[in-house]
């Protein structure tokens, strides 16, 4: 009873701390460190995933558990103290749609419970002052949110022309002085800024030497999210919203999840403006739009209506958090857009699904059944979009071939055709392929105007 007292104490606080933040904008917080309590920390280390990589310390979460009352007082009587120092980051690198490699950064475990805590603390704070464009690493909003949005401003605005655009290195490429300049802003207190300090720049180890770099937050970190939210708010989103909307042509909406984004414009015009301006202002804070990444099209109903009026192709499409958008009319003849699981993704999605039915081909059955039914659910929950059926369609068929494959390599003396294996998938069936985010009629995402 004490502990959850403790907890509903802590949530006020963070409570008084949000309306103190919405009430006056330009408000700094002096004083806020001593809500990082051992409640805060034990909060924190039950809201990071069970599964993680461990960091250059090799405690994992299991190992956490067994003692971990103990271990949190510990750790909060280090950081009253002033002894609590972040550990390096363990390099890792994991391969990206286009071949190279990302760098991924992982921080010891403590340093995922305090980063965690410091995040939920200061989200009361930035939560009030991010934009309503803003859809990554929020509470309460998801891609799903920011996918929706697209479609109703495409669909109900008169846009016609779309700015995709793609940050290189993002999160390596943030300059820390002038992130910290920008916290500055809304938090003062020295003990916070000092760990957000020790975070961004204790290095790397990567094949056991240590790596330090001068910019960037170090993808992987818990709180590296809030950091590239926060320098995006400033850098992109309250530029966009106060300096640059005011001075176009028509109107314009920008959708943003993390460092993924596109410009909606009702003229290419202002698009085609806004474009050099933002190449200027993104160096200015050392981050540089892929040149092959970012480009600007026609699209949305008077791009449709050219194109069919020309007897030409569809005007071209764009890819969003892993869907092609795609420019299309309804049964009734309404502008509307579909979207498609990207190629690329499928094709990634389909790999990790072939090496594990190679790794796993001799497990039992029925352990195979339910580890594929589960990754079938996650994909469904987020590609099941309401005109995505077929790519979710060709995903279940192809998953169905490629565990037929892996278990007739069981054995080369009884191999398993295909008539065997229908009547397998008859006692172990695959979850068929079903919508998560069903169509609505009330909301259908059809052109208004």
């Amino acid at each position: 009873m004490a502990i959850l007292r403790d907890r509903v104490n802590m949530s006020t606080e963070r409570i008084r701390i949000a309306e103190l933040a919405k009430e006056d904008k330009e408000r700094k917080f002096f004083s806020i460190a001593h809500l990082l309590t051992v409640e805060a920390l034990q909060e924190g280390f039950e809201s990071l995933r069970k599964d993680a990589s461990a960091g250059v310390d090799r405690v994992t979460w299991a190992g956490y558990v067994a003692d971990a009352s103990e271990n949190i007082r510990k750790l909060h009587g280090r950081m009253k103290e002033g002894q609590y120092r972040a550990q390096p980051l363990r390099r890792i690198y994991i391969p990206k749609e286009d071949g190279r490699q990302r760098p991924i950064s992982i921080p010891s475990l403590e340093d995922k419970i305090v980063q965690r805590a410091a995040t939920d603390l200061l989200n009361a704070i930035y939560e009030q002052d991010f934009l309503e464009c803003s859809y990554g690493f929020r509470p309460g909003r998801g891609p799903q949110d920011a996918l929706d949005e697209v479609g109703n401003v495409i669909c109900r605005r008169p846009i016609s022309a779309i700015l995709e655009a793609d940050i290189t290195g993002y999160f390596d490429a943030i300059v820390r002085s002038l992130l910290t300049e920008m916290i500055e802003k809304r938090v003062s207190d020295g003990r916070i800024l000092g760990l957000i300090g020790k975070w961004i720049n204790v290095g790397a180890i990567e094949d056991g030497r240590l790596l330090v770099t001068e910019t960037g937050t170090g993808q992987g970190q818990v709180i590296s999210p809030l950091l590239a939210n926060i320098y995006l708010h400033y850098v992109l989103d309250e530029w966009f919203e106060t300096v640059v909307k005011p001075r176009l042509k028509g109107e314009a909406y920008e959708i943003r999840f993390a460092d993924d984004f596109i410009l909606c414009f009702q003229y290419r015009e202002d698009a085609e403006r806004v474009w050099d301006a933002l190449k200027k202002r993104f160096a200015t804070y050392g981050l540089t739009l892929h040149p092959d990444k970012t480009r600007l099209m026609e699209f949305g109903r008077k791009a449709l209506a050219k194109s069919e009026e020309a007897g030409g192709p569809k005007p071209a499409t764009f890819d969003f958090l892993g869907f092609t958008h795609i420019c299309e009319r309804t049964r009734r003849g309404k502008f509307t857009i579909h979207v498609c699981t990207m190629r690329k993704r499928l094709r990634r999605s389909l790999k990790a699904v072939t090496a594990w039915c190679r790794e796993h081909r001799h497990d039992p059955v029925e352990e195979q059944q339910e580890a594929l039914n589960r990754k079938l659910r996650g994909h469904y929950q987020y590609y099941g979009r309401s005109t995505n059926s077929r790519s979710i369609g060709e995903f279940y068929e192809r998953v169905c071939r490629i565990w037929q494959k892996w278990l007739n390599r069981r054995s080369r003396g009884n191999p398993l055709n295909w008539v065997a294996y229908t009547q397998l998938l008859k006692r172990h069936p695959l979850l068929p392929p079903r919508l998560s985010r069903p169509w609505k009629p009330a909301s259908a995402l059809v052109s208004l105007i």
